[in-house]
């Protein structure tokens, strides 16, 4: 018998995240990380709006607002002349419009404080050393800071242990990629300067051919005038032209003298920046090459890979950390619903159908825009008519799963020609009003569950009488096909009388007094919509039949 359900490896802003889901769902985990403590730097700071929804879900998002701060727009000036600014705001129906900076530091001690309230804590020093597979377990050793070697017995390992992954390395997944040939500095300092509020600044001069040959990038973080500032490492400092000098990937320089010092900082502030400023306090500083690679599966048996340890990308827009923490959100209810029994065998081939097409296509993007930066000294554009499909995209607010084997098929009858389709990300709305309280509740509160969700809606015809006993009785259907770990809710239209059906009935009714529901899903009367725990729709069913729901329930629960 196994002496734990999962063992996670690596306590970042991913491995904290499978760990706190594994523990919202009511399954045990352990959580190892080789280093004595936390480290206290910056590093990825950039947090996207689908990341915000995601830790809305955990229940995690008022510290997460309380402890950041807004990017709204970025002033780019090149060859010392303004440019158009980036603007960075998503429109108000987002229930998190902005991007937002936090130190990757501060993202961890309110991931490993949010799991602790589960009864879990951070293992540490503790470094694993080898993982055996064998058919019904994973025999992983660890050693521990007195000296003491643990043999542990694991039903499943996730492995959230970065770029030089042991987990991977045991599986016999390839990581294949490359590296750009720029070499970058990056700095946590203060600047005694005058930018706006919630804006980001980008400078670029360009050579004689218009290619980038200095760049200097900063982006506001909490604290008073404190900034992330990141640099083009001048030629003169970077060493071998094949970039060897440098670490392969952000964040691996600490430590060995190759960061910038206050001095070689100001250097460049006092080539770029737009306004005479002195740097101050510097926290952190690092020296990277910008590194591409990515695993060619995301699971072998019963070992698993997610974030750095998966896919690592240039860090354009915050998409590694915000990629990975989506993956751990991605991974944590299927594993805790096959950790139960309850799972088929689609649910965790899932994992890498679903996760390793969206890694591509950030690794894609995010190399693409790298090399234009270089080559024209442009960035991220949203101006046009297409400049907010960028932002969303950007957001992350676009990830969708439409060849998933848990999803209703888009090309079934009844897939509707308006609103999310099966795969997508559900949207908040506000406005819905039930039985027993005075204010409007989100859509979003309805999903805070490690549940899956049904949405009934009804119309004139679909509140009361028959077609209101039908709906019912897809819920009950729906409700066993689940194993009880589904919540449905009957959602009647604005024009609906308030008497139309008795309160206290099963489903409970929620209102969509303010009209949002319909605008955001477009549903049709005695429609049912089916939401998973990770805020994606698993299916919509038009009319809804119990039976029909029943069966594709029945692709996620054995």
């Amino acid at each position: 018998m196994a002496d734990v359900d999962v063992l996670v490896v690596g306590a970042g802003p991913v491995g904290l995240t499978v760990a706190a889901e594994l523990r919202r769902h009511g399954v045990g985990c352990r959580i190892v990380d080789r280093l004595a403590a936390p480290q206290p730097y910056a590093k990825a700071i950039g947090v996207v709006p689908r990341t915000l929804e995601v830790w809305d879900a955990m229940g995690l998002v008022r510290e997460a607002l309380d402890n950041a701060v807004p990017h709204l727009a970025q002033l780019v000036f090149i060859d010392g002349k303004p440019a158009p600014r980036v603007e960075m705001t998503l429109p108000s129906e987002i229930p998190y419009p902005f991007f937002a900076t936090l130190p990757q530091y501060a993202t961890e001690r309110l991931l490993a404080e949010h799991l602790a309230r589960f009864g879990t804590e951070v293992e540490r020093p503790t470094e694993l050393r080898s993982v055996e597979t064998r058919p019904d377990e994973v025999e992983a050793v660890l050693a521990h800071p007195d000296g003491r070697t643990e043999r542990l017995h694991a039903r499943y390992v996730v492995g959230c242990d970065g770029a030089h992954s042991l987990v991977r390395k045991a599986a016999g997944l390839t990581f294949r990629g490359d590296a750009l040939p720029e070499q970058y500095m990056i700095g946590d300092v203060e600047l005694d300067w005058e930018l706006p509020a919630g804006h980001s600044m980008r400078a670029v001069n360009l050579d004689a051919n218009g290619v980038m040959d200095d760049m200097l990038v900063c982006i506001p973080m909490p604290g008073v005038r404190r900034y992330w500032l990141s640099m083009l490492r001048p030629r003169a400092q970077a060493g071998g032209e094949d970039g060897s000098s440098a670490p392969d990937g952000i964040g691996l320089g600490l430590g060995d003298g190759l960061g910038p010092d206050l001095g070689q900082i100001q250097a460049v502030l006092d080539r770029l920046s737009p306004e005479v400023t002195t740097a101050s306090t510097l926290r952190w500083s690092s020296t990277f090459r910008t590194s591409h690679r990515l695993v060619d599966r995301y699971r072998n048996g019963r070992l698993f890979v997610a974030g750095d340890a998966a896919h690592i990308n240039p860090p354009v827009g915050g998409q590694g950390l915000n990629t990975g923490v989506q993956d751990a959100f991605n991974l944590a209810w299927k594993l805790a619903l096959t950790v139960r029994g309850l799972a088929t065998d689609d649910v965790l081939e899932s994992y890498h159908a679903e996760r390793h097409p969206i890694a591509q296509e950030v690794l894609d993007r995010t190399v693409r825009h790298a090399r234009t930066v270089r080559n024209s000294g442009s960035g991220l554009n949203t101006k046009g008519d297409d400049g907010e499909m960028v932002l969303r995209r950007q957001a992350q607010l676009l990830v969708a799963y439409p060849d998933s084997p848990l999803i209703q098929p888009r090309a079934a009858d009844g897939t509707p020609a308006a609103g999310p389709a099966p795969g997508d990300r559900a949207p908040d709305c506000r406005g819905l009003l039930s039985d027993l309280a005075a204010y409007p509740r989100r859509l979003f509160d309805l999903l805070r569950t490690p549940r899956h969700v049904l949405l009934l809606f009804a119309g004139s015809e679909y509140a009361s009488g028959d077609g209101a006993a039908r709906l019912e009785a897809c819920a009950a259907e729906a409700h066993r096909a689940a194993h009880g770990l589904l919540d449905a809710y009957l959602v009647t239209a604005a024009e609906v009388p308030e008497d139309a059906r008795p309160v206290g009935l099963r489903p409970p009714r929620v209102r969509d007094a303010a009209g949002e529901f319909r605008d955001a899903y477009a549903p049709r009367e005695g429609e049912a919509l089916l939401i998973r725990p990770d805020g994606y729709l698993s299916g919509r069913f038009h009319p809804a039949v119990p039976e029909r729901l029943a069966a594709h329930l029945r692709r996620t629960f054995a």
